[in-house]
C-alpha cells in the first residue's frame, strides 16, 4: 500500500493544521473494542481514547472522547454539553451521521462539525491515541493538538467507578 492510500480524513486535517502524529496499523476487519485494541497494539489503556457520539432531545448531535476503560456519565456530559439530557446515538446511524464506522469513528473530520469533549484527564497525558477515521488505525498525538484539531473543550463526563 502506498503512504496516499493511507491517509484518511483525519489525517488530512491534521496535515493541514501542520500538526505532528504518527499513526500505527493494525488487522482489523470488524469492530474491536478499545481495550483489545491497545492490547493488541500493546499500548498503555490510559493513553488510548474513545469515540462516542450522543444525540439530545433538542436534536443536536454531541461527540466526547474518553479513556477506553471508561464509562460515559450522560448527565455529566447532558450539563457539559449544556443540554438537559442526552442518549447514545443508535449504531445503525453512526456513519449516516458522522461518515464513520463503528471502531473508526474518530472527532477529527466528522461530516459535520459537532461539539466535541474531551475527557480532562486527557490533559495531563503528554500523548494519546486515538482512532485514525477507520477500522485498523491509531493516531498518537499531543491532547492539545486533538483537541485543536477536533475543536474541542475538555470537561469531566465519565462514571467514576471505584477500581
Amino acid at each position: 500500500m502506498s503512504k496516499k492510500e493511507l491517509k484518511t480524513n483525519a489525517m488530512r486535517i491534521l496535515d493541514r493544521l501542520g500538526i505532528p502524529y504518527e499513526y500505527r496499523i493494525y488487522d482489523c476487519e470488524q469492530f474491536t473494542d478499545g481495550i483489545s485494541t491497545a492490547d493488541q497494539l500493546h499500548l498503555p489503556h490510559e493513553q488510548v481514547y474513545k469515540t462516542l457520539v450522543t444525540q439530545a432531545k433538542s436534536g443536536g448531535y454531541y461527540v466526547f472522547v474518553i479513556p477506553i476503560e471508561e464509562e460515559i456519565d450522560l448527565k455529566k456530559a447532558a450539563r457539559a454539553a449544556g443540554e438537559k439530557s442526552l442518549e447514545m446515538i443508535p449504531v445503525r446511524t453512526l456513519t449516516t451521521v458522522t461518515g464513520y464506522v463503528r471502531g473508526g469513528c474518530t472527532a477529527i473530520g466528522m461530516k459535520k462539525q459537532f461539539p466535541t469533549i474531551i475527557q480532562e484527564d486527557a490533559s495531563k497525558l503528554t500523548k494519546m491515541y486515538v482512532s485514525g477515521g477507520k477500522l485498523g488505525m491509531q493516531l498518537k498525538l499531543a491532547p492539545e493538538d486533538f483537541k485543536i484539531a477536533a475543536k474541542a473543550s475538555y470537561a469531566d463526563v465519565i462514571r467514576k467507578v471505584e477500581k
